[in-house]
């Protein structure tokens, strides 16, 4: 008999083939929600857009279809159809059965390529119920196909199992790949592709690549959706998309790209800026096609060579005062809208999901070519940039005030006046990785969520009414705002450069508000507080928002209530029948009708509640979404208010 503590050889589990991917696909796709279902897209796709980039074709299409699966198609030169002399294996088959299996790893078949790793294709039919790959090449059609299916040699069920030959279905002049695959519903649950966020992605990547054709096409509805992207201006008109809704401080952006070889390696960079009256800054940055919302190398080397060159032509054209301080980056890329976008042969990533670029190189070449080009702009636009330095050293002269601001609330918090005393229902729990932080609005509900809240892990603020719409306000508003002070030391974080992860003090940060125009709003107003000035609980998966109910539909038998709460118009009906014959319907104006017990059972208790984890599936639509709806330019708005007339 084995002793309980024993740890023998039998206890060792070896995962055969793609076994690995299936067990645990976060380690390969970042994970099983609403991303990594996008991400099983962007892996075939960044193949195609590969081939597309490196002038072997002109066009791709996405092709959502009505049984959930998706269709790739590329006019490219198709995956090897030919046998491996060592494997005795199709390239299709190597492909897609192989972690670690392509053309990119060494720069002959690609200069620079998105798929990287050689594990994109296998992961994606690893985690398909099936996957089909026709290939157009050498004059014939090859196709072959893959399902979740019983693998005889090891007499089990195993992911991405060839239940086909790769066999010659017909003939073609033309060249290309095809792959169509259904992701499984097991490991996915429901199988929901979202259209503007595929939509934003060609978008994107029709900027990056002027010149080629996308196509995203879904047949899920009873009439086809199909929209065309190309773009002939390439990142000029990515930053005017980008800008609808800010005025610039200039007409024309600055625009310049190079390439370097450093270390053996081939680098191609593009950057495109242009200066706004916003108050902040954004910039989206590419890695080979893929944005790299962690940045990385290159955009750290773009920064600092912008900087230098900045700092330099201030001190040549005498534009600071005796008493002046000479202005940080920050204060520099003030309402800046910047595009960088580098191709790299080799790139270090960081993860398969390659959000962060490590390549050292990739700084060099970034901070030179910054340096040099923009100041050879400089040169030519001295009035453009005199007005851009000069408005760096009022950012910079602002921050040193919100710093004596900044120091004043934490000498009035040593002294114990906090701003939080008598504002905030704390809980007593201490580990953060199960607490909650709720923002409620109004007085009304705030006292009832205070009454019906589990006081172990749950802290409640009553918000009053609206917060400033911080989009428009200069940053030291922000920083004075009595509200957001309370927020920001209750949450513990810090805020813009100062924000620190580990110093916050709740898993979970909730806003409640009501289900009605003025509870959007209110919503609206916290999530672009927090996506400007800490967007990291945003990234980092920490802000929710939670849904109040609309309705409850109930009757009294024999002296007990029976009730269904309803979240939204469409499921009315369906809680009227199940009620049945003498259903009354009470409406909920707000959170402040709800008693104690009714907003614990609705809205706080986490058995019966219904949260929405806020996510940013897609920095460059969040930037213009923000501005559009929170900005001052009216016209965009109104049009998208005219068009999304029910949003």
């Amino acid at each position: 008999m084995k002793e309980v503590n024993s740890y023998e050889v039998t206890d060792l589990t070896s995962l055969e083939k793609l076994e690995p991917v299936r067990v645990r696909p976060g380690m390969y796709i970042g994970s099983t929600g609403t991303k990594g279902l996008h991400h099983c897209i962007w892996e075939i796709l960044d193949n195609a857009i590969d081939e597309v980039a490196n002038g072997y074709g002109d066009k791709a299409e996405v092709i959502l279809n009505k049984d959930k699966s998706v269709t790739i198609t590329d006019n490219g030169r198709g995956i090897p159809t030919g046998i491996h002399p060592l494997k005795k294996k199709s390239g299709v088959e190597m492909v897609y059965t192989e972690l670690h299996t392509g053309g990119k790893f060494n720069n002959s078949n690609y200069k620079t390529s998105g798929g990287l790793h050689g594990v994109g294709a296998a992961v994606v039919n690893a985690l398909s119920s099936w996957l089909q790959v026709e290939v157009m090449q050498k004059g014939k059609i090859f196709r072959q196909r893959f399902e979740y299916a019983h693998d005889k040699q090891l007499k089990r069920k195993m992911p991405g199992t060839p239940v086909t030959a790769l066999e010659a279905i017909g003939n073609t002049k033309k060249t290309g790949t095809k792959i169509t695959f259904l992701l499984d519903k097991e490991i996915f649950g429901n199988v929901d592709y979202k259209f503007d966020i595929i939509d934003e992605r060609l978008q994107e990547l029709a900027f990056q690549n002027k010149g080629i054709t996308l196509v995203l096409r879904d047949e899920r509805k009873e009439e086809a959706v199909e929209k065309v992207y190309h773009s002939e201006r390439g990142l000029l008109d990515f930053i005017e998309y980008l800008n609808e809704s800010k005025t610039p401080l200039h007409k024309d952006p600055i625009i310049f790209s190079g390439e370097k070889q450093i270390n053996g390696l081939n680098l191609e960079g593009e950057v495109c800026i242009q200066f706004t009256d916003s108050t902040t800054e954004y910039i989206a940055s590419y890695v080979n096609n893929i944005p790299t919302t962690e940045a990385g190398t290159h955009e750290t080397g773009f920064k600092t060579g912008m900087t230098r060159i900045f700092k330099e032509w201030c001190k040549k054209l005498n534009l600071l005062k005796e008493k002046d301080k000479e202005f940080e980056g920050d204060d520099l890329r003030e309402g800046m809208t910047a595009i960088v976008k580098i191709k790299v042969s080799n790139p270090i990533f960081e993860g398969q999901t390659k959000t962060k670029l490590g390549n050292a190189e990739a700084y060099s070449m970034m901070n030179e070519l910054c340096y040099n080009k923009i100041g050879e702009w400089i040169e030519d636009n001295k009035e453009v940039a005199t007005s851009i330095m000069n408005n760096a050293i009022l950012a910079s002269q602002r921050r040193e005030k919100i710093k004596k601001i900044n120091d004043a609330e934490k000498k009035k918090i040593g002294n114990g006046t906090s701003p939080l005393a008598g504002k905030v229902a704390v809980c007593t729990l201490k580990d953060n990785s199960f607490t909650e932080f709720i923002v409620v609005e109004g007085d009304s509900a705030g006292g009832s969520a205070k009454q019906a809240r589990d006081r172990r892990f749950q802290s409640i603020m009553p918000s009053k009414g609206k917060i400033m719409n911080t989009e428009k306000q200069k940053l030291e508003n922000v920083i004075a705002s009595e509200e957001l002070k309370i927020f920001n030391t209750a949450i513990g974080t810090g805020i813009l450069d100062s924000y620190k992860e580990e110093n916050l003090k709740y898993d979970k940060i909730i806003i409640l508000s009501d289900a009605d125009v003025d509870g959007y709003h209110i919503r609206t107003l916290w999530m672009t507080y927090i996506y400007r000035y800490m967007r990291q609980l945003i990234q980092n998966g920490h802000l929710y928002i939670a849904l109040p109910p609309l309705y409850k539909v109930y009757k009294n038998v024999k002296n007990k209530e029976q009730n269904i709460y309803v979240y939204n118009d469409e499921k009315l009906e369906e809680a009227k029948k199940k009620i049945g014959k003498g259903a009354l319907i009470q409406r909920y104006k707000g959170l402040g009708e709800m008693n104690p017990d009714q907003l614990w059972n609705t809205t706080l208790n986490p058995e019966t509640r219904t949260l929405q984890r806020v996510t940013i599936e897609d920095a460059a639509k969040a930037e213009k979404m923000i501005s559009l709806l929170m900005g001052d330019i009216v016209e965009p708005r109104k049009n998208y208010m005219y068009k999304y007339a029910e949003f």
